[in-house]
């Protein structure tokens, strides 16, 4: 295993507490001015956030509606009723997104598939960069004040569905992920800079409770009075 990933994932709780675990649940709280690009309404109400750890599987209640939730999974995303009742659903869903610029009007799917696969993404950091195909090399560092950040640049795999297929995960002298970024692919393939912060323990694993993405300018730094996208988690739970 390379060298950097062994001890970014030491330090985040170990990747064999990660394994005894199945999924991670969360209550979360988003905001940014993505959404009302996409045409979309955007509230600070609380949403309980599921992640299945092993397999690229998600889903978030409520969405939509007070008794609905969404079921992601790489070839599917569906909204449905508590009791199961299906309301909407696409397969195949990110090829709806073909031709999308950042201005692209979304319906509630398309918003459905971003949450699951972004989501999943954050929750299963760093682990996910030991999942079966996926391919990590340290970069050049990257000066942020007077700290150093190591950068690890991830390769992933077809199977995974994630915001594009090469991103780039910074962490400090305390191993912990400080910035992710990004190309933003179902969006026209704007590239993004997301800043983690306020880091937490849940059931020995830890990881940043707030995460900031903005605009990235050609100078690879943040945007930062364009804010895309805010999360913010709490009561956390592995199990």
């Amino acid at each position: 295993m390379n060298e950097l990933l062994a001890r970014v994932l030491d330090a985040h709780g170990g990747l064999e507490r990660w394994q005894r675990y199945n999924k991670v649940e969360a209550t979360m709280v988003t905001g940014g001015g993505l959404f009302p690009l996409k045409g979309l309404l955007q509230d600070s109400n609380p949403r309980r956030m599921t992640v299945w750890l092993h397999e690229e599987r998600s889903s978030v209640t409520p969405f939509g509606a007070p008794d609905q939730r969404t079921m992601f999974t790489p070839d599917r995303i569906a909204i449905e009723k508590l009791d199961g009742t299906l309301v909407a659903e696409r397969y195949a869903p990110r090829d709806s997104f073909a031709g999308h610029q950042m201005h692209t009007p979304w319906d509630p799917l398309h918003r459905a598939y971003f949450n699951g696969e972004a989501v999943w993404t954050y929750l299963t950091t760093p682990f996910l960069l030991v999942m079966d195909g996926v391919r990590v090399e340290e970069t050049e560092a990257w000066r942020e004040g007077p700290e150093t950040w190591r950068v690890l640049r991830a390769r992933f795999p077809g199977w995974m569905e994630t915001h594009c297929m090469v991103q780039d995960f910074f962490f400090g002298e305390d191993m912990m992920l400080r910035r992710h970024d990004y190309s933003v692919n179902i969006a026209g393939g704007f590239p993004a800079a997301q800043l983690t912060f306020a880091h937490i323990e849940a059931d020995g694993i830890r990881l940043p409770s707030m995460r900031r993405a903005y605009a990235r300018g050609p100078d690879r730094r943040p945007v930062t009075d364009m804010l895309l996208v805010s999360i913010d988690f709490s009561a956390v739970a592995f199990t």
